[in-house]
């Protein structure tokens, strides 16, 4: 099995208040020098077999994000298949 992930993140010009609430939240926790949060969601496309870049972008652009406000990234998850074969805590 093979796994892609997509993240999708507001456009840099586009308000993010739930990252803005987070971002006033962090110096009452004690957490100084973080000057903003950008909120985002990570997506995981699994394939039998290899996976299909051109298919997950399809995907994307389509359904996962909205290309007036978001943009995506896209990329292959190779720990998804070393886990599988046990490979993931061999080192």
């Amino acid at each position: 099995m093979a796994r892609v992930l997509v993240d999708v993140m507001l456009k840099p010009e586009i308000l993010d208040p739930q990252g803005e609430a987070v971002a006033n939240a962090l110096p009452r926790l004690g957490v100084n020098g973080i000057t903003s949060v950008r909120i985002g969601k990570r997506i995981e496309l699994e394939f039998e077999g290899e996976p299909d870049l051109d298919q997950a972008r399809a995907v994307a652009d389509a359904l996962l994000a909205n290309p007036v406000i978001e943009t995506f990234t896209l990329r292959v998850d190779d720990t998804a298949e070393a886990a599988e074969t046990g490979e993931e805590n061999a080192a």
